[in-house]
């Protein structure tokens, strides 16, 4: 076999590997103003996979038209260039979903969207002609073609299980989406010149223009913000998320992720009071039978550390109790370092799943506060029976489970399900509705309580002003909710198809609202 032949067999690696990281890293390109809920990775995926299928026909009847391999080298330097381009396309498109979140406008979300998927169809298309190319370049022996056809789609679907993982764990946390897409780019283009070199030099002159073009707006638009918002001073993206630090004119600073439409974390170096509804999970272990004090509460877990705002608040009231914060994404945590305040001695930060830390740890707690429930990214193995049994599990006998769940509006379903499921594992569960927010808390005690017992404790907590008042707000904001008919389990959890419905069914009514 030849040079130019074998060359041929690293051509359908990098063709693999690339169509699978522009999958992966066009994510990263709509995270920040779309979010990661599974909405979102379905239509990505969905359509990445119809770009596909068209690409294998084309380049099928492409190859038989024109068996020649300058034609697949031109091929995939077009796409190098298209790949290159969507970032930079994409950029002042993207700007527009931040105005239709901020009016929840179904015509502008669902219009940049589909903008910026319609980017990816020229160069996906292209790289599916890739393999088709290939097998015919390779074919010479009708009667070996399975063989043929089977080693190219092996070495490109070895190069795609490379690319699942480059962008998130590599790439996108080294050196951000928008370069990402540059590096996968050049990598096509040097992958294209290469194989002219060895069939066509002189047709790689004539393609040259297209790697300087992308490398100029690279250099011109460099420091741009992956997306602007007012007040941010700090960005940056992890293998989970993409992550802004805003701070106010007050000094206060507000944690946000993805499209940043919910607030992660707060500091507010001079008032330790938040308008969320970290507050109130302060007071979670009063709906226990009075008389129940602030010194029986001995050790905290906070399941969604984010940027430590919970457990600088029990810090602040209960003293340095030992708190077990458990964050997933250490750049989170970094930013809790830097950003928030979060260096506390007492404060013993996992950085880990939630419910695989909770369910190792070797302590037993008097509140495990869970806080990482945002509308729509909703974690389902975090929701179950089976997760709140682990929860019980390593609570004392007077410990309470205290959680944060989203609603839209006065849509309770969500609130409901989780009331079901909590009642399966709990005696008893309380619900705190959040002013002027989509929040509820929703408390959870291991023996039976009512919800009067909160005021029944308020005598109490008169020793601690922030505690009391407190606990006043939130015996205003009791709010009386059944239990749904849904129960979530790792069998059978429908949290992901109801925040779903939530999420759209909240936007097209708000939209409906604004065009009457």
């Amino acid at each position: 076999m030849s040079a130019p032949s074998r060359y041929l067999y690293v051509v359908a690696f990098i063709g693999g590997l690339t169509s699978l990281a522009v999958e992966m890293a066009a994510s990263r390109l709509l995270s920040p103003h779309f979010g990661t809920a599974n909405l979102v990775w379905a239509t990505i995926i969905g359509l990445i996979l119809l770009y596909l299928s068209a690409g294998y026909t084309i380049g099928g009847h492409w190859a038989d038209r024109s068996p020649y391999p300058a034609t697949l080298y031109r091929l995939i330097a077009w796409a190098a260039l298209f790949i290159g381009l969507i970032p930079f396309v994409a950029h002042p498109v993207l700007r527009l979903a931040a105005l239709g979140f901020a009016d929840f406008n179904a015509v502008i979300l669902g219009g940049t969207f589909v903008s910026v998927l319609v980017l990816f169809s020229i160069p996906v298309t292209l790289l599916g002609c890739v393999s088709p190319f290939i097998v015919r370049l390779t074919m010479e022996d009708v009667s070996r073609a399975g063989k043929a056809a089977g080693r190219v789609y092996a070495i490109s679907t070895v190069g795609s299980f490379i690319g699942a993982f480059l962008p998130d764990l590599l790439l996108v946390p080294l050196i951000g989406t928008r370069l990402t897409f540059v590096l996968l780019a050049l990598l096509l283009f040097a992958t294209a010149f290469i194989g002219l070199l060895q069939t066509r030099p002189r047709d790689l002159l004539a393609l040259l223009w297209m790697p300087i073009l992308v490398l100029l707006l690279t250099l011109l638009l460099r420091g741009q913000p992956v997306k602007a918002a007012a007040g941010a001073i700090y960005e940056c993206e992890s293998s989970y998320n993409y992550i802004q630090v805003v701070e106010n004119e007050a000094g206060c600073r507000f944690l946000l992720l993805n499209e940043g439409q919910g607030i992660h974390s707060v500091y507010c170096p001079h008032d330790l009071r938040t308008p969320g509804p970290w507050d109130y999970f302060l007071i979670a272990p009063y709906f226990n039978p009075p008389p129940h004090t602030p010194d029986q509460v001995k050790r905290v877990a906070i399941v969604g550390l984010a940027g430590g705002t919970m457990a600088r608040q029990y810090t602040a009231v209960y003293g340095p109790l030992p708190i077990d914060g458990i964050e997933i994404d250490g750049a989170i945590v970094e930013v809790g370092y830097e950003y928030f305040a979060m260096a506390l001695p007492n404060l013993n930060v996992i950085v880990a799943d939630g419910r695989y830390a909770l369910a190792r740890s070797p302590h037993t707690y008097s509140v495990v506060g869970v806080d990482a429930y945002r509308l729509p990214y909703i974690p389902p193995h975090l929701t179950t029976v089976e997760f709140f049994r682990q929860v019980r599990d390593h609570l004392t006998p007077d410990g309470v489970v205290v959680i944060n769940v989203g609603r839209a509006g006065d849509d309770y379903r969500l609130v409901q399900a989780m009331l079901a499921t909590l009642l399966r594992v709990f005696p008893s569960a309380h619900v705190i509705e959040v002013p002027h927010s989509f929040n509820a808390v929703v408390v959870a005690t291991v023996q039976p309580s009512q919800a009067e017992n909160l005021v029944l404790n308020l005598p109490y907590l008169q020793g601690n002003e922030f505690l009391y008042s407190t606990a006043e707000a939130a015996a205003r904001n009791l709010r009386l909710v059944a239990p749904g008919p849904v129960v979530f389990t790792d069998d059978r959890t429908t949290v992901e198809w109801m925040t779903n419905a939530l999420v759209l069914e909240y936007v097209l009514k708000t939209a409906t609202k604004g065009g009457g």
